[in-house]
């Protein structure tokens, strides 16, 4: 396999790139291209000399998309029909009854994508032990076929009651269906108990899923014979060929590289205990990490759940790119809508009006209009001053007033954020590093540390691209579920590792076609009281420490225990391969620091004006000082020190 890595980043704004060959590491970026994401990547690889590299395979790619992303939130699904059991076929239009207007009493009922025609019902039956209480016939498959091709759907999600018991009748559904059109089937997809996640996430994989098929496809095609890989929910890479059938795997695809290569980070520089900060043109992601990536089962999407393990990340419609207005009551609002890559922020010169986040930092003093992507993009200060003067008339303020009002309360939104993953937790963020990234995240950190009484930041070296490093990072894997019901006093240590056992070897067949073979293999389960409704993930060594386990988890997520048998609800297995070996380049003072100051609004005096290719390793400073780089800027501020790691991160101290 070719020892040069290209990580790859598609971002609501940018595409961004990290080529990194031996101990030679370079970084790009370019404007995505919503529309057409593959000619952004296609362009990025051109503009760094990398197309005879990539036409000889001697790259392997690794790249992180939002395709399925953007799929979901915009509703741009294929035609799916959903089949089910007899009389189970509004489990979908049904779903949990939950209100989001608790005390309204006439709530707008939610849109569903789920088309009521397309929902079709099958004569079979297993009962919850696998035992077929009605078979699955041959006219029965010939009906429902005969049905389908009569509907004409682009694709067809299978979701059969107790089919993570015994998936036979799906499988020949499957292989009856699977000639004409693209099938999802919930035992592939999420063999798990709860009828309704299971089928909503059966049947976003089969919407999708043509969508990223054809995504990855032409990808792949467009750039071979370089391997390319994909990076999955759970921060774990998958071969694009079998990620194309797995694209509810890839909703958080981009922000799972953040994850990777912040873990990464901490790990080199002993800092562990890291809350993430990941802002970029569209969103902000945030999450917290405790040494590794923290996975949830219970994610949403569109309000809609999706059962597969995903990193645990909290995203806000608050990025550079946030857009500034006023509301019906005359209040100055920020976000969630952005100006994205096209047209972009005023001061792109793209034609946007609209003033942004990065305008308002550009009218602050805190950009600098010739430093932005290292001086090959040069911002509008004209324009930035234009569009939020037209704010500033409306609201009677100054224009540097209302600046700094979009500043502040971009940064009231991201703090929350912030809270949600670790003060409504249970954590105290004091206790933690703020690491931030993207090329907005620098601009802010001081403010969001402040905001939550930390007083240790840490700016990893190229934080700009920093999801598109993690995508080097991370290595290749699965997270294997499987369903098993049983009170802990009623199996036994040899039954589970029995069921854990061929887990582990269908893991094996699954990576095997990749060529990896598995470095770690890491058991869980989840477990509850007897009764309870909800779970909680505990690791697996065995059933004596299991049962300690998840009751000091209960404890300390709940505040109590409870004298009730604890019972198992789902294996879980964390299959890895062997992480890529990762050789940085030692850092080293490329530029002189001219001692140039700048005005920026809110600092009494010029703040010194650093670039951060000035800094050596061991470096320190005092703020306040603003360190400039070719794709992100960081504020350091006052009462803040700085110093450089022997990799180049900026580590800040309060």
């Amino acid at each position: 396999m070719p020892n040069a890595l290209l990580g790859i980043d598609t971002g609501g704004t940018f595409t961004d790139f990290v080529h990194l060959d031996g101990e030679l590491l370079r970084v790009h970026k370019v404007l995505s291209r919503p529309d057409a994401p593959q000619e952004a990547i296609l362009q990025g690889i051109r503009e760094m000399g990398l197309e005879e590299a990539v036409r000889a395979g001697d790259v392997r790619i690794i790249h992180g998309t939002t395709v399925a992303t953007n799929a979901v939130l915009e509703g741009k699904g294929v035609r799916t029909a959903y089949v089910t059991n007899r009389g189970l076929g509004d489990v979908l239009l049904i779903g949990r009854q939950t209100r989001r207007e608790l005390y309204n009493l006439t709530p707008i009922p939610p849109e569903k994508p789920f088309d009521e025609e397309l929902i079709f019902e099958v004569d079979c039956r297993m009962d919850a032990k696998g035992n077929i209480v009605e078979p699955l016939t041959n006219e029965s498959i010939e009906s429902l076929k005969t049905a389908i091709d009569r509907a004409a759907p682009d694709s067809v999600a299978i979701n059969l009651l107790f089919s993570f018991v015994d998936e036979r009748h799906e499988v020949q559904l499957e292989n009856a269906i699977r000639e004409s059109r693209f099938v999802s089937r919930s035992s592939m997809v999420l063999p798990e108990y709860r009828e309704y996640e299971r089928g909503v996430t059966t049947w976003m994989n089969a919407w999708i899923g043509p969508i990223i098929h054809g995504y990855l496809t032409d990808l792949s095609e467009r750039l071979s014979p370089a391997h390319v890989s994909i990076m999955q929910s759970s921060g774990l890479t998958i071969a694009a060929a079998q990620a194309s059938t797995r694209a509810v795997n890839l909703l958080l695809s981009g922000p799972a590289g953040g994850l990777s290569a912040s873990a990464f980070v901490g790990k080199r520089c002993d800092s562990v205990q890291l809350m993430t900060f990941d802002m970029g043109g569209t969103s902000t992601d945030v999450a917290l990490l405790d040494g590794e990536i923290q996975l949830t089962r219970n994610g949403h999407i569109n309000n809609f759940p999706v059962g597969v393990p995903m990193a645990d990340i909290h995203t806000i419609g608050a990025g550079g790119g946030s857009i500034a207005w006023i509301d019906d009551g005359g209040l100055l609002q920020v976000g969630p809508a952005s100006a994205g890559a096209a047209p972009g922020p005023a001061c792109y010169g793209r034609g946007g009006n609209h003033a942004t986040v990065t305008d308002a930092n550009l009218v602050l003093g805190r950009l600098q209009s010739d430093a932005f992507l290292g001086g090959s993009m040069t911002l509008d200060p004209d324009a930035s001053l234009a569009a939020i003067d037209t704010l500033a008339e409306k609201l009677g303020l100054s224009t540097v007033e209302v600046a700094a009002g979009i500043v502040r309360l971009a940064n009231e939104h991201m703090t929350e954020a912030l809270r949600v993953i670790s003060v409504q937790r249970g954590f105290d963020p004091r206790a933690f590093t703020l690491i931030c990234f993207g090329g907005a995240g620098g601009l802010h950190v001081c403010d969001l540390a402040e905001n939550l009484e930390m007083t240790r930041c840490l700016v990893p070296v190229n934080g700009g691209v920093l999801s598109a490093f993690g995508m080097l990072t991370a290595s290749p894997g699965r997270e294997i579920v499987r369903t098993h019901t049983a009170l802990v006093e009623d199996t036994t240590n040899e039954h589970l590792e029995m069921l854990f056992d061929a887990m582990r070897r269908s893991g094996e067949e699954d990576l095997g076609k990749e060529g990896v073979d598995i470095a770690q293999a890491t058991p869980g389960v989840d477990a509850r009281y007897a009764g309870q409704t909800f779970t909680i993930s505990v690791p697996f060594s065995d059933l004596e420490q299991l049962e300690t386990d998840f009751v000091l988890e209960h404890e300390r997520l709940y505040g109590h225990r409870l004298e009730k048998p604890v019972e198992i609800v789902n294996l879980r297995l964390h299959l890895e391969g062997a992480q890529p070996a990762i050789s940085l380049p030692a850092p080293s003072a490329t530029e002189a620091d001219t001692g140039k100051t700048v005005s920026m609004s809110g600092f009494e005096k010029p703040v010194r004006l650093l670039p951060r290719a000035a800094l050596a390793a061991g470096e320190t400073f005092e703020g306040p000082a603003l360190i400039t780089e070719r794709h992100s800027t960081t504020l350091v501020k006052s009462g803040w020190n700085g110093e450089i790691d022997a990799d180049g991160n900026l580590h800040l101290t309060r």
